[in-house]
């Protein structure tokens, strides 16, 4: 595992970034309200492991287990359809069309909340995205369109599909020129680290962040930051073969950082999000990428300790496993997914 100081979380520079670029927000009751209305929504369990607290040799690990929220077995569950709940609301949603591309849960919120509120979705998904997410998407009402060799490719061609057809551009990322949607999207994120904060007392020393575009990471790092202030050692995880936000952090500036396929496929997103880059600079303490071999050795660890899950939906505790912890530490981990299918 290697591990970056993140030189902007107490300096003095900033990162080069477009003036209009947002933080992530830290309004979490708006989002709380909204989703508390769902038929399937329940906060996901918190709960300390006693394997992973022998294994990691500290005093106390907590996971959020996000593994089976709202019945979509991922904190995704949260993002898109929190978006068009938002649109609903507004009298917005009925008859829209939402386009997005994805590497993984992304594209079942769009397909949920497009489903529960009379919309459609169509979802761009690359050659890597293995055909029983196709077939799990098209469960629930979703249009799939196979486009590009990785999630990039498949997001320029969701892109050109929305300008084409007049149809709703729902990415989990932003870009210049796109911020609000994702802005928004990120705010539902945050229903899971308000129900952490609600529910935590003391709150953690250490929390770790597994991160592809971002969106997570940074909504949680933001959030937690306002709540437990400066003690709290955050450390973004990312697979070794998609380091867009350390590759960024590095560069000073958004940087493409290209590589192979990664079995950690959910976090293979090789550009980040402005606004998590953005909010992670100023939040995050540490930037950790994983080898394959250390992705597969988390999600082994969290099978024997009763959370089976995937190589991404453990990334964190990768870098737990990668990381000298004191004997008093007190670690946050985020369990973002089910196992597959």
């Amino acid at each position: 595992m290697e591990t970056l100081l993140n030189p902007y979380r107490f300096g003095d520079a900033a990162l080069a970034l477009p003036a209009d670029v947002p933080f992530p927000s830290v309004e979490a009751a708006r989002a709380q309200a909204l989703v508390a209305r769902c038929p399937h929504h329940a906060p996901t369990p918190l709960a300390r492991n006693a394997t992973l607290e022998t294994t990691l040799g500290v005093a106390e690990v907590w996971v959020k287990d996000e593994r089976a929220r709202m019945g979509l077995g991922s904190f995704k569950a949260l993002g898109a359809a929190y978006v068009i709940a938002c649109d609903a609301q507004e009298g917005a949603a009925a008859g829209r069309t939402y386009v997005t591309a994805s590497a993984g849960n992304h594209g079942l919120s769009v397909a949920a909340g497009a489903q529960a509120f009379g919309a459609k979705a169509v979802i761009y998904l690359s050659d890597t995205v293995p055909e029983a997410f196709a077939h799990r998407l098209r469960q629930i009402g979703a249009e799939v369109v196979r486009a590009g060799s990785d999630y990039e490719q498949s997001m320029t061609a969701a892109s050109d599909a929305a300008t084409t057809n007049g149809w709703s551009l729902l990415s989990d990322s932003s870009w210049q020129g796109y911020t609000a949607v994702p802005h928004r999207l990120m705010e539902g994120y945050l229903v899971l680290m308000a129900e952490v904060i609600e529910a935590l007392d003391p709150p953690p020393t250490h929390l770790f962040l597994q991160a592809g575009v971002g969106g997570l990471a940074g909504a949680a790092a933001a959030l937690a930051r306002s709540a437990w202030g400066d003690g709290l050692e955050i450390t973004v995880v990312e697979p070794e073969a998609a380091p867009a936000l350390q590759a960024s952090i590095r560069a000073g500036k958004a940087v493409h950082a290209p590589g192979p396929v990664s079995a950690m496929g959910r976090l293979d997103c090789k550009e980040p999000s402005l606004i998590a880059l953005k909010g992670l600079a100023r939040d995050a303490n540490h930037f950790a990428t994983l080898s394959e071999e250390e992705g597969h050795a988390a999600a082994a660890l969290a099978s024997r300790a009763g959370l089976p899950s995937t190589p991404s939906g453990t990334a964190g505790l990768g870098g737990a496993m990668g990381t000298d912890l004191p004997a008093t530490a007190r670690v946050l981990l985020i369990f973002s997914e089910g196992p597959e299918a």
